[in-house]
């Protein structure tokens, strides 16, 4: 019964909660045990709403997922878990990530700020498994604001005011993996015939690649504008930041290149798996983190 519970929370998706800390990151903070306890309490009650949100996703898609090659093997579909079970899991997941924000432990500056938050994050995503995700363009735009909840949450518990450009950079950074990953639907249907889900059949090949280009150039020229922007230079008292726009460059390029040619766009697979983007991501994140806290 352990692995079932486990399959359905997803834990390996819990990794898109990280952009959780990009505030204390950006901010010079990531170093500070008064701004990392609060951003950590955020993460947890992140991962257990998310976790709940896939429970519920599994119950109301098990009719369809059974007839898939892959989701098939989920464990409501499959019968491992009771539609009934999945509910309580739901709820015991949504439970313990509120709980979590009255710890008086986690220090977190605005309790109420963040739990709004977290709630309007579950309600949204309700929507979406129940009809959101069945519209086309609104579905991957629902995707991306979840993101910047989570970059909200980050600020709200820790009381880190965030910067135009963050929040600019990653809607727009979240909009390029959603449709990329989507990319990778469309392919199926046009090569198949195989409905991964009901959007797909509204999305071409050639109108994915044309958006996915699109969006990469503006995300690319959003960051380097953060680099050489003249308040985000004053406040970390460098010129150089710049130089770390090379790896976000090669990150975007390789994804690209494995959305074009691979089977899965999947941002959390690739992220887990391909060993150039992994090295792009730690070259980012050491000189970038050398050139602003070396001051």
């Amino acid at each position: 019964m352990f692995r079932p519970i486990i399959l359905i929370l997803r834990p390996q998706q819990w990794v898109k909660n990280l952009f959780i800390f990009l505030p204390l990151f950006f901010d010079g903070k990531l170093l500070e045990v008064s701004y990392l306890l609060p951003a950590f309490a955020t993460f947890l009650t992140y991962c257990f709403a998310a976790s709940g949100i896939y429970c519920l996703n599994d119950i109301l898609d098990a009719e369809a997922d059974r007839k898939h090659p892959l989701k098939c093997k989920r464990p409501i579909a499959s019968g491992a878990i009771r539609k009934s079970q999945g509910y309580l899991l739901m709820l015991c997941c949504f439970g313990t990530s509120f709980s979590i924000i009255t710890l008086p432990l986690w220090n977190i500056d605005n309790p109420k700020g963040l739990a709004a938050v977290i709630g309007f994050y579950i309600i949204m995503n309700i929507a979406y498994c129940v009809k959101l995700k069945r519209i086309a363009i609104i579905d991957i735009f629902t995707i991306a604001t979840g993101f910047v909840l989570r970059l909200l949450a980050g600020g709200l518990a820790t009381s880190i005011k965030l910067s135009q450009w963050i929040v600019l950079m990653v809607f727009l950074l979240a909009l390029f993996l959603a449709f990329a990953k989507r990319r990778d639907d469309a392919r199926i249907y046009e090569e198949n015939g195989v409905l991964v889900r009901n959007t797909a059949k509204y999305y071409t090949l050639p109108f994915m690649d044309q958006v996915i280009m699109m969006i990469a150039s503006i995300v690319m020229v959003c960051y380097i504008l953060y680099t050489v922007s003249p308040d985000v230079t004053a406040r970390f008292h460098t010129h150089y930041l710049y130089i770390t726009s090379i790896f976000v460059l090669a990150a975007l390029i390789r994804y690209l290149q494995i959305t074009a040619n691979a089977k899965s766009g999947s941002p959390t697979k690739i992220l887990l798996k391909d060993r150039f983007i992994q090295v792009c991501i730690i070259a980012w994140t050491i000189s970038f983190t050398l050139i602003i806290y070396q001051y």
